[in-house]
C-alpha cells in the first residue's frame, strides 16, 4: 500500500459529491475508468478519511489522529486491502530476487479469510469497517463468487470499496451491487499544469506518449531519458544500424522496448495516412521523412511482427537477437 497522497485536481469535484453523502453511504463502491488516473490513490485517500474521526471541512484526513497513523503504518485494525498475493517460489535455493513472482489473480482464499474481519466489532465510534479490494479485475471465477455472498449480504459498518478498470471482466452481479463511480479523467490543460507543477520537463510530448496519463508519466520519468535514445536510433530509418540498437532498445526491459516500436511504427503509420502524429510530437519531422520512403505493405507486415513479438515478451528467448532481427526488417521497409 502507498503513503497517503494528494487528491489529484481532476478529482476534487467528484471528492466533493463524495462526501457530501457521507451520511448515508452505499455499503459497495465501484471505482472504474482508464488506467493511470489516479483511481487507487483516490480510493486510498477515501478510505483513509472514511475511517478518520477529525476530517477537515472538505473531507480530507486530519493525518494526525491514531487513526490515521495507523492507515499510514498499514496497520489499521479497521482496514483491509485485497490485491493479488506474492507467492513464494518453490525452489529456497534460488536467488533472493528469484524467491518471489507476482501473482495475477485474487484468490478465494483472500476472500474467504475476510470472514473474521467482517465479524468483529469496529475498533474506533466510527463504527465503519473498510475492504478495499485492487484491482477488482483480479478476482478469480471462486473469489468473485466468494466475494459476491458479502455484498448481498453486507455486514453492519461493511464498506467494500471496488478498483478496476476493465469492468468487462467482473461478475454482472457483482456490478449491480456496487455504486458504481466514473473516475475523472484529466483533461490536457489540467495534467499539464499539475504536471509543469511537479517540475516534469517537456510535459506534453511525455504525456502524448503515455496517452494523457500524468501520473504515469510522473513516475516513469526514469524511462524516457532511454526512450529518447530509443527514438533517435528509430528516426535515422534506413541507416539504422539493428546490431547497435537492439541492445539499446530492450535495455529497459524487453516489452518496454517493444512497444516503444509499436509506438513508432503506429506514428509513421498515422503521418503516412496524413494525419498527425500522436505519440511522438517532438519527432513529428522525422516522422514526415519517413513516411515519404515507407512501403506500407511491408509496414503492416512489420507492426504484425512487432506484435507477435511482444506476445513472446515475457518468454526465455534470446530477446536481443529477436530484437536484431525485427530491427533489420524495420530498417528494409523504407525505400533507398
Amino acid at each position: 500500500m502507498t503513503k497517503y497522497t494528494e487528491v489529484y485536481p481532476w478529482q476534487k469535484k467528484l471528492w466533493q459529491n463524495l462526501n457530501q453523502g457521507r451520511q448515508k453511504l452505499h455499503h459497495a463502491f465501484l471505482m472504474h475508468g482508464r488506467a493511470g488516473i489516479g483511481k487507487y490513490d483516490f480510493a486510498l485517500n477515501f478510505s483513509k478519511a472514511l475511517l478518520c474521526p477529525n476530517t477537515d471541512g472538505n473531507g480530507h484526513a486530519c493525518d494526525k489522529c491514531p487513526s490515521c497513523h495507523w492507515f499510514d503504518d498499514e496497520s489499521h485494525p479497521d482496514f483491509r486491502l485485497i490485491s493479488p498475493e506474492q507467492e513464494s517460489s518453490p525452489d529456497e535455493d534460488a536467488p533472493v530476487a528469484k524467491k518471489t513472482k507476482k501473482k495475477t489473480q485474487i484468490s478465494v482464499a483472500q476472500i474467504r479469510e475476510l470472514s473474521d474481519f467482517l465479524s468483529l466489532s469496529s475498533h474506533q465510534t466510527s463504527g465503519l469497517r473498510i475492504v478495499l479490494i485492487n484491482p477488482a479485475e483480479a478476482l478469480n471465477q471462486a473469489s468473485a463468487n466468494a466475494l459476491l455472498k458479502m455484498l448481498e449480504e453486507p455486514a453492519p459498518g461493511v464498506i467494500f470499496i471496488l478498483v478496476a478498470h476493465q469492468l468487462q471482466r467482473l461478475l454482472p452481479t457483482i456490478l449491480s451491487r456496487c455504486q458504481k463511480v466514473n473516475m475523472p479523467v484529466p483533461d490536457q490543460v489540467q495534467a499539464l499544469a499539475w504536471l509543469n507543477i511537479k517540475g516534469v520537463p517537456n510535459p506534453e510530448q511525455q504525456l502524448a506518449y503515455l496517452e494523457g496519463s500524468p501520473i504515469k508519466v510522473l513516475s516513469e520519468q526514469a524511462q524516457f531519458d532511454q526512450l529518447s535514445e530509443i527514438w533517435k536510433h528509430l528516426a535515422l530509418g534506413r541507416k539504422m544500424e539493428p546490431q547497435v540498437a537492439a541492445s539499446i532498445v530492450i535495455a529497459n526491459s524487453v516489452e518496454t522496448g517493444v512497444i516503444a516500436v509499436q509506438k513508432w511504427l503506429y506514428d509513421i503509420v498515422t503521418v503516412k495516412l496524413g494525419q498527425q502524429a500522436r505519440y511522438h510530437l517532438q519527432y513529428a519531422r522525422a516522422l514526415q521523412a519517413l513516411a515519404e520512403k515507407v512501403n506500407l505493405g511491408r509496414l503492416f507486415d512489420l507492426q504484425k511482427k512487432t506484435n507477435e513479438l511482444r506476445k513472446l515478451a515475457t518468454h526465455p528467448l534470446n530477446h536481443e537477437l529477436q530484437m536484431e532481427s525485427l530491427l533489420v526488417e524495420y530498417t528494409k521497409v523504407f525505400q533507398s
